[in-house]
This record gives C-alpha cells, sequence and structure tokens, in this order.
C-alpha cells in the first residue's frame, strides 16, 4: 500500500526506518516547505503544501505526519482536512502491544515501546523508541513520549502533552492539556494545564505562552 509523508526532517528519517521495517508501505512522496518545486526521484516525488494535490493520490493511499512537534503536527493536520482514515497508524515490529490496547489513527509506535492492556492512546499521537505505557493509562490526541519515557498504571496524559526524554509519571497522576515534562523528570503529583514541569520530583515552573 502506498503512503504519503508528510514533513521530511530528522523525525521523518525515523518514521521511514519503520516504514521499511514494518514492511507494509512503500513511501511514493514527501511534502515538505523546504521543496521550492516538485521534482521527482527514483519514482518518489517532493513537493510542497503548496504544490500538494491530494486528489490526484488514489483512494488507498495513506498519509502519515512525520512531525516530533505536537502543535505543528496538529496545525498540518488541520491543514490537510482529511478524514481519520487516510492517516496510517505505525507500528514498529518489535513495539510490544496489548490485544487489549488500543491506538487512534495517524499515531506512530517506534521501536521496543510497550503498551499494556486496557491502555487507550489517542490519534496523532507518537509513542517513542524505548517508551512504557502501562495498564489503564489514557493518553489524548498529538501527545509526543520522547524516548524511554515511563507511564506508570492509570496515568492520564491529556491533549499537546509533550513527555520529556526519561521521564516518569507514576501511579494515578495526570497531566492536564497542553503541559511539557522536562527530560528526567519524576511526575508524583497532577500537573496543570499549559504549564511546564521538570525535576526529581518535578516542580511546575510556569505557564506556558500561547504556542510555546
Amino acid at each position: 500500500m502506498d503512503i504519503v509523508v508528510i514533513g521530511n526532517g530528522g523525525h521523518a528519517k525515523v518514521i521511514l526506518d519503520l516504514i521499511e521495517a514494518a514492511g507494509l508501505y512503500r513511501v511514493i512522496g514527501y511534502v515538505d516547505e523546504k521543496y521550492e518545486r516538485t521534482s521527482f526521484e527514483q519514482g518518489v516525488f517532493y513537493t510542497s503544501f503548496h504544490s500538494l494535490d491530494l486528489k490526484r493520490l488514489s483512494p488507498e493511499c495513506k498519509v502519515i505526519i512525520a512531525i516530533g512537534d505536537n502543535l505543528t503536527r496538529r496545525k498540518i493536520y488541520k491543514k490537510l482536512a482529511l478524514s481519520e482514515e487516510k492517516f496510517a497508524t505505525l507500528i514498529h515490529p518489535t513495539a510490544v502491544i496489548s490485544p487489549r490496547a488500543s491506538i487512534g489513527p495517524g499515531s506512530i509506535i517506534m521501536a521496543n515501546a510497550v503498551i499494556h492492556a486496557d491502555a487507550n492512546v489517542g490519534s496523532q499521537t507518537i509513542i517513542n523508541t524505548n517508551s512504557v505505557v502501562e495498564h489503564d493509562c489514557q493518553i489524548g490526541d498529538f501527545v509526543h513520549l520522547s524516548p524511554s519515557a515511563t507511564l506508570t498504571g492509570n496515568v492520564t496524559i491529556e491533549d499537546d502533552v509533550f513527555i520529556g526524554a526519561g521521564s516518569t509519571v507514576i501511579p494515578s497522576v495526570s497531566v492536564r492539556k497542553g503541559s511539557i515534562i522536562g527530560a528526567g523528570s519524576i511526575v508524583i503529583k497532577d500537573v496543570p494545564p499549559n504549564r511546564k514541569a521538570v525535576g526529581n520530583p518535578a516542580v511546575v515552573l510556569e505557564k506556558r505562552k500561547e504556542g510555546a
């Protein structure tokens, strides 16, 4: 099945490796603003959003947004204005996913990630390399769990949250919409919306500026 990759930076390189490892899709094109004009190389097109014509793609062709930043990924999703069924859900073959877990469309599960029973992962969310999502966790849309992040049991992560590399959220804690958890932090209490929290234990530092 064909797939178009939206974005062609560092994160897209990892996505390409995942696509090749899974062996389910063939990349037919990349869309990125760095391309001033449409070009073709070995049957693959490279174009900008301005030049993208989704109507020319086959109905079976899927799309994946290969952008690590949550807010940018959300803006592109809105700009594309596609149905959820058009987005691929990518799972690396080394990931361990419970048959009782659910993963929303457009989400990406990287190498060696683990998602346990009754965990729910929303749409357009990234569960990065070696991350662990324990039982009964609820993860919203446009979330990014960085490499080796750990959500212990019954954690709630709301939309647009970024969890830094190597961070841990202890059981039954909630991280509210739009917040950022710094790398290596240990979150032992709820984090309010649109805040930054860092440290062990994590301390809420400030309210995030809009778009920051």
